[in-house]
């Protein structure tokens, strides 16, 4: 089992392999882009993920949103700039903490969006402190996803909007002959994926409801197979970082592996990429 130092130290060693494989430095995004029809490139597509989840919490300028596993900020930053809401983003990582506040600095945004180093599980928040929830790709990583829900159910107003993109195994029962889904959450650190089914299974029994789970598996083909590839690139390059650098973090070792991983494990219908929204009803 992962634990919040694994994560945190996941993200801290593995930043600079973001910024050369998925153009993080610009971009800000270290999630899937989602592709449309009209999509022209990889920067729009993972805008339209943002997009997607902003639209499905009807955030608005009078919203307090928490970004609960902020990354480098580009997310936090793009709600803000689309319709001026109040944005506070958490993360384990000390790397991506400064990331984010360099960032809002650089833009002059560091009065309305704001990063903490916290654990979305146990924050200091009081009780009814946001309007919404927002999570990308980032709830996959705690390996008790009730204590998640838990604190977010405390967090939020009545009313208040929980928005999460992430990854879900297909089904319970399903045979993964070679472990491609264990070998791609273990360069994560990610302890094990749950089906949508069970995570919606655990809102409603929290104190959630109106529920909507939708698939946005097709849409991210593009975006899972531009992270092959780049993993077949990283191959050698790494493999001689190795042999240069024996002492390399775990998670730097074998983080290359994730996109080789991934995919073949999204080809064997393993996983699915899904965006769930549901509301505190109590």
């Amino acid at each position: 089992m992962y634990n919040k130092e694994d994560i945190g130290n996941y993200y801290n060693t593995t930043q600079v392999h973001y910024e050369q494989w998925w153009d993080l430095n610009k971009s800000f995004s270290l999630h899937y882009g989602i592709w449309e029809e009209n999509t022209k490139n990889f920067k729009e597509a993972l805008a339209n993920t943002n997009k997607i989840m902003m639209e499905l919490a009807n955030i608005n300028s009078s919203s307090k949103v928490l970004d609960a596993g902020c990354g480098v900020g580009g997310a936090a930053v793009f709600i803000h700039e689309q319709n001026g809401a109040f944005v506070t983003g958490i993360t384990l990582s000390q790397k991506q903490l400064d990331s984010a506040n360099k960032l809002v600095t650089e833009k002059g945004l560091s009065d309305q969006v704001k990063f903490k180093l916290m654990d979305y599980t146990q924050t200091t928040f009081p009780d009814e402190s946001f309007d919404v929830i927002w999570a990308c790709e980032s709830i996959c990583h705690s390996p008790e996803p009730i204590k998640f829900m838990n604190e977010a159910h405390r967090l939020l107003k009545k009313g208040g909007r929980l928005v999460i993109c992430d990854f879900f195994k297909t089904s319970e029962d399903q045979i993964d002959k070679n472990d491609w889904l264990q070998k791609w959450c273990d360069t994560w650190a990610v302890t094990k994926l749950r089906t949508s089914m069970d995570f919606k299974k655990g809102l409603e029994e929290n104190g959630f409801t109106n529920t909507k789970v939708l698939d946005y598996t097709s849409k991210i083909q593009k975006s899972a197979q531009r992270m092959y590839y780049s993993s077949l690139l990283a191959v050698l390059p790494s493999e001689i970082y190795k042999l240069i650098n024996p002492g390399v973090s775990k998670f730097a070792r074998n983080h290359y592996k994730c996109g080789i991983y991934q995919y073949k494990a999204l080809n064997a219908n393993l996983w699915k990429y899904k965006i769930i929204f549901s509301i505190k009803n109590t």
